[in-house]
């Protein structure tokens, strides 16, 4: 399952952003290092063509896809020099998969500055210096073991470039590093070469002008997802059960509320993509990454199917609603036979002919 870190300085609202996904659990305070051990909870994604495939299926049993959420503790200048929580916090992070930044905009009452931009600026420059001196490490090793294997001149080059861009405070995702090379920084545990999100906390009083309060740090981080969130509201609404939460986030003008939205950003933005399953037993999501083929699908059910894979039965969900079924489906010529090479889609709805 895949990890997302949540960074950010003391009161940010990372412990009750937790508390939103979860439906509470961590401890949320106005001071300093709250939490010091990272709490760690499962959420499930919202997909609203799992829930109408699960209607037409008359399942009993629907199952969505999951992403697993850590609550790391604040982050303070000097961190990467072990100020604060320090090198434990560090380490916290290079245990996940990306980092969701949260970034405080809201003013009622809790010390800190209320500059989202500030705050970015804090937690960029310490994940950079912690990186810093990382890639200075391996660019020393490698210049040495390169003395007697000059295959290394390649990773020698991309390391310096790293070394100089950190040292000027630039974060790797502000690189511009193509996809190869970012590949190629991975067995370093960079903290900055993972994929980055942000999730802008704002005050009850700035819901509806959120794409105002928003716009400097989506200037600021141009080509990340930025979700501006009521954290504190959508932390009270999760505490509720599914009606009165409803009724709750749309007295306030919020609809479904943005949590929904942020957990389909963080899933996407680590290339994560479903295939889903129905039936009358269970329809399910199934998570795989962007171009796997169908073998591989088939390898997430169980690794037999992936060795005994013939073929996958495949339509786009839309097309099996439409339809009504997937016996009608069939009849209609809209089910397609696809073999080894085919690379599944977001939404395929498959099933799976193998030997085992």
């Amino acid at each position: 399952m895949e990890r997302f870190g949540f960074v950010g300085l003391p009161n940010a609202g990372k412990s009750s952003l937790y508390n939103a996904l979860a439906g509470g659990g961590a401890h949320a305070a106005p001071y300093a290092f709250a939490t010091t051990d990272p709490n760690v909870g499962v959420a499930k994604v919202p997909d609203d063509r799992l829930d109408r495939l699960a209607v037409m299926s008359k399942s009993q049993n629907v199952v969505h896809a999951s992403v697993q959420f850590t609550d790391i503790g604040g982050l303070v200048e000097g961190a990467s020099q072990g100020e604060g929580l320090g090198n434990a916090f560090l380490s916290h992070i290079r245990e996940v998969d990306a980092i969701v930044f949260v970034l405080r905009a809201f003013d009622e009452g809790v010390p800190g500055s209320t500059d989202p931009l500030e705050h970015l600026r804090v937690v960029e420059i310490e994940l950079a210096l912690a990186d810093l001196a990382t890639a200075e490490k391996q660019l020393d090793k490698h210049q040495r073991s390169m003395k007697g294997d000059s295959s290394l001149r390649r990773t020698v080059d991309l390391l310096s470039r790293v070394v100089d861009t950190l040292g000027a405070g630039t974060p790797l995702y502000r690189a511009g590093l193509n996809e190869e090379e970012s590949e190629s920084l991975r067995e370093f545990f960079l903290l900055t070469n993972k994929p980055v999100l942000a999730v802008l906390n704002i005050g009850e009083d700035q819901v509806g002008s959120e794409d105002e309060v928003a716009a400097p740090v989506r200037a600021e981080l141009q080509g990340a997802e930025v979700v501006p969130l009521c954290v504190q509201l959508e932390a009270e609404a999760a505490q509720l059960d599914v009606d009165e939460r409803s009724e709750m986030l749309e007295a306030l003008g919020l609809g479904e509320g943005a949590v929904p939205r942020f957990l389909k950003s963080a899933y996407h933005k680590l290339g994560l993509r479903t295939f889903l399953t129905t039936g009358e037993k269970e329809s399910r999501a199934w998570t795989f990454r962007s171009g796997s083929s169908a073998p591989q699908c088939a390898g997430v059910i169980h690794t037999d199917f992936q060795r005994g894979f013939i073929r996958a039965e495949t339509i786009q969900w839309d097309e099996l609603l439409a339809a009504g079924s997937w016996v009608a489906a069939r009849d209609a010529g809209k089910v397609r036979s696809e073999g080894k090479d085919y690379v599944a889609r977001d939404g395929d709805v498959m099933e799976f002919r193998f030997n085992v």
